[in-house]
């Protein structure tokens, strides 16, 4: 939280500066394409990071489909873990998320900027109703993020249960999973530090539909799991014995 407030603090003018830009283009939306708004996004991600002190190593960007849309399945760790991801992804993306923390200050403009959809979970006749829109978006070529874990709190580098509902987005749209796996997401606004902290960000090899239509959405929850799971062993694995042999 207290880098959070920090950056919040050295960053005013320009947090004023953005939230107004962002009114201004969701008032305006027709003018500005969804590159542009990406640009402004990732501009404003950039500001924070080094502002915050924060550095993101990113991996496997060549494994990520050329053409048309998919959808990324990333655990959660954090309020970073959306910015971390957006600042490895070259191409336009955005984001699903819950209805109710979208609306907290600074968010909501940025759900707005990215046009996020924002699901509610309280009303079931809402949720299918926003995840068949997802899904024709991704039909055209949209790209989302979506965190299937739900929640974050106390994740850490440790993965919860994958809720099987969230892979409808993909399924509906026969389009490609790409798995995502993020480390250490949690201690940029999760550790009450302001030390140089760095995270990573890793896109695994993407699940194409004839891959998995199949399988239930259960099935495919586990078998991203496995494989978001698998990466991170990997790499905390690798800093271990880099560790013993130091």
């Amino acid at each position: 939280m207290i880098r959070i407030c920090y950056v919040v603090v050295i960053s005013l003018p320009f947090v004023v500066y953005y939230i107004c830009k962002a009114h201004y283009i969701q008032r305006h939306g027709e003018r500005y394409s969804e590159e542009e708004r990406y640009k402004m996004a990732r501009k404003c991600i950039r500001i924070m990071m080094r502002n915050g002190r924060i550095q993101t190593e990113s991996f496997g960007q060549e494994l990520l489909p050329e053409d048309g849309g998919y959808v990324m399945y990333s655990n959660h760790q954090g309020k970073y873990d959306t910015l971390g991801i957006m600042s490895s992804h070259p191409k336009p993306c955005t984001i699903v998320i819950d209805a109710y923390r979208s609306r907290l200050p600074i968010t909501d403009s940025f759900i707005d900027l990215v046009q996020g959809s924002r699901l509610d979970k309280t009303d079931m006749r809402k949720q299918l109703k926003t995840i068949l829109q997802i899904a024709d978006e991704v039909k055209n070529g949209r790209r989302y993020i979506i965190f299937p874990e739900g929640g974050y709190d106390h994740n850490k580098n440790e993965l919860q249960d994958f809720m099987a509902g969230s892979f409808k987005c993909a399924t509906k749209a026969r389009a490609p999973i790409v798995p995502v796996a993020i480390i250490d997401s949690y201690k940029p606004f999760g550790v009450n530090s302001l030390r140089k902290v760095k995270t990573q960000v890793h896109f695994l090899e993407p699940i194409l539909f004839e891959e998995y239509e199949k399988m239930t959405t259960a099935e495919i929850a586990g078998m991203v799991k496995d494989r978001i799971a698998s990466a991170i062993d990997m790499e905390l694995s690798r800093r271990k014995e880099m560790r013993d042999a130091s």
